[in-house]
């Protein structure tokens, strides 16, 4: 790449970081504030002895990290966890996961060999990993073939296009019966998605109650059911009516199959 390219991409990955940036909050009164204390911060530390000279292409802000405590996903934090010790504590060597987040799907692969499956391959250097390009609604195993089975905060948002999927009314639905066909008697499934008042967000996700998701997966036997509330707490062995309850709580279902 030639150096006259090169600062045109730079420029352009910094124009779009300044735009995240003073559009994150959405809110004018909090950007404003902290970009000013960031410019103020750029001038005290230029005045410092020994600091690095600060070139205007450089200069990258980031204006939200001044917080007092670590924020996190709070779905995703727990369901990750939650899903990684059972796996771990697991007999089967072998474990396929369908869509879930990228980063839990490579700590996997530190204790169990791992295939992923997903509509958009992940394309990543570990041992004890394969990616195949899948859909989570024609899944490449036999029936009754997979031992250990996950499938985190992804059916919600199957048929709704979001992804690159096909638009499809009852695509949770399928999702789920396809995850059940494909669950080898014995085998476990982890699976989690919203759980809480029932609605349909287009073309984000859909919300669905604890009774809709045992329906879905009526051949399989619940082992234990877990979750997230409103409120960040997660519960173990939640009531599914407390999980109802909830707004947009996190149903985290431990299944198997008779």
């Amino acid at each position: 790449m030639s150096r006259s390219n090169c600062r045109l991409k730079r420029l352009k990955v910094l124009f779009l970081h300044w735009r995240n940036q003073l559009l994150g909050s959405s809110n004018i009164f909090i950007d404003i504030p902290r970009l000013f204390g960031y410019l103020r911060d750029m001038k005290k530390y230029s005045k410092i002895k020994g600091s690095e000279p600060i070139k205007l292409i450089n200069i990258y802000p980031c204006l939200h990290d001044k917080i007092n405590i670590s924020s996190f996903d709070i779905h995703y934090f727990y369901q990750d966890i939650w899903a990684f010790k059972k796996i771990y504590e697991s007999k089967f060597e072998y474990h396929i996961d369908v869509g879930s987040n990228v980063n839990f799907v490579g700590l996997l692969t530190v204790i169990k060999k791992i295939i992923f499956i997903d509509i958009r391959p992940l394309i990543a250097d570990l041992d004890n990993f394969k990616s195949k390009k899948g859909s989570i609604l024609s899944l490449p195993y036999k029936d009754n073939s997979v031992m250990s089975l996950s499938c985190l905060h992804v059916a919600e948002h199957i048929g709704l296009g979001r992804y690159g999927d096909s638009l499809d009314p009852l695509g949770t639905k399928k999702a789920a019966r396809e995850l059940s066909r494909v669950l080898a008697p014995e085998g476990n499934l982890y699976f989690s998605l919203p759980i809480g008042k029932p609605r349909f967000c287009f073309n984000a996700h859909r919300i669905h109650s604890t009774r809709k998701i045992f329906s879905y997966f009526y051949d399989l036997k619940l082992i234990k059911l877990s979750g997230i509330d409103d409120k960040g707490h997660f519960i173990r062995n939640i009531d599914s009516e407390k999980l109802d309850s909830c707004d947009y709580g996190c149903g985290l279902f431990c299944f198997t199959k008779k």
